[in-house]
Formats: structure tokens, C-alpha cells, sequence
């Protein structure tokens, strides 16, 4: 495509680059900039730097953070006894919508992905590993439930259950509002597998 102006073009590669988001897409939001007056389009740039120069890595959990440790480590109302092992701090942002869950969680950074070059060593597996001798009790695995997902969570079952602490993993199965006839049959199973007593 050729573009009237060469700040236009650089600004639609650059949305281009991010993930989920096509070129046409990408025309369509550096266009939607260009009309945007140049107050709101300064302060979108900020808070674009701002995410960069104030966003770290908690140094316990490896949770995004501007505080270090973060405020969910911080905090004296979570239960430190129950660690969630999860991905990607986007899983931690989700299970904190629920309100449900009180105690501490650990980012790995990934799941395990020979293919891609993802073993062990490229996750925060060590740093899990120290943090639980002392009062952990229970380690949750919610990690997805893709290929990626199941290695990892077999991965660090093996290596937790000698440890003496309880290794849990996220239910799976059917989802509210869903209905069964447009369910996959692996996750027919995983819920039959999962069923409760009433």
C-alpha cells in the first residue's frame, strides 16, 4: 500500500507489530490518531512511556508491579500459605476479577515449549521452587489448557509432590451459559472426569 505521508506509514507498522492487530486494523487506528486532537494523542503517548518507565517485575511473585513486592505480596489480608502458579500476569488480572481467590500467586512467564525453545530454565521454575520451603501448604497449577499448559502443570507436579506440599490444579469442564451439544468432546470428558456428588 502507499501511504500519502511517511509518519502515517511508520505509525501503522508499528500498530501492525502488535499482536492481533492486521493492517487494516492498523491503518484503521493510526487514521482514528490523526483525528484525535493532539491533547489526547500526547497524553495516550504518556501513558504509553509511563507503562514502560514505572512497570517492573515483582521481585517475589514475577507479577507486573510498580511496587516492589508488589501490593499482592505486600499485602497482610492474602493467605501465604496457598501459592497459584500461573503463566502470564494477564492470568493473575483474571483471577482477581473473581474475588475469589485470597492467597499468593507466582507468574512463570510462559508454559514449557520444546518447539519453541521454552524449557524450564526460560520459566521462573527456581523461583517457585524457593519459595516453598516454610508455610506454603498448597500449590494451585492454572495454567492453560493447551498442550503447553498440560506439560507444564505434569512438569511441576512431578517436581512439587516431593516436597510435601498439596498440588491442585483449576477444574475443567463445561462453561456456564454453555450447551452441551456444542461442547468438544475433551472437554465433555475433563467435566465428566470432574463431577461433583450433589
Amino acid at each position: 500500500m502507499i501511504y500519502t505521508s511517511e509518519a502515517l506509514q511508520q505509525l501503522v507498522e508499528e500498530f501492525a507489530a502488535l499482536p492481533g492487530i492486521g493492517r487494516k486494523t492498523a491503518l484503521r487506528l493510526a487514521l482514528h490518531i490523526l483525528k484525535q486532537p493532539r491533547e489526547d494523542v500526547v497524553k495516550m503517548a504518556r501513558a504509553l512511556v509511563n507503562v514502560k518507565d514505572k512497570i517492573s517485575w515483582c521481585s517475589v511473585c514475577s507479577n507486573i508491579t510498580e511496587t516492589d513486592p508488589c501490593v499482592i505480596c505486600s499485602s497482610t489480608k492474602r493467605d501465604p500459605r496457598i501459592i497459584c502458579v500461573v503463566e502470564e500476569p494477564s492470568d493473575v488480572l483474571a483471577l482477581e476479577k473473581t474475588n475469589d481467590f485470597k492467597g499468593l500467586y507466582h507468574v512463570l512467564g510462559g508454559a514449557l515449549s520444546p518447539l519453541d525453545g521454552i524449557g524450564p530454565e526460560e520459566l521462573k521454575v527456581g523461583e517457585l521452587l524457593k519459595r516453598l520451603p516454610g508455610e506454603v501448604t498448597e500449590v494451585i497449577l492454572a495454567l492453560n489448557p493447551n498442550v503447553e499448559g498440560e506439560a507444564t502443570t505434569m512438569y511441576l507436579t512431578r517436581l512439587l509432590k516431593p516436597l510435601g506440599v498439596q498440588v491442585s490444579r483449576l477444574a475443567r469442564g463445561l462453561p456456564v451459559g454453555g450447551n452441551l451439544e456444542f461442547t468438544d468432546e475433551a472437554t465433555l470428558s475433563r467435566a465428566l472426569e470432574g463431577r461433583i456428588t450433589l
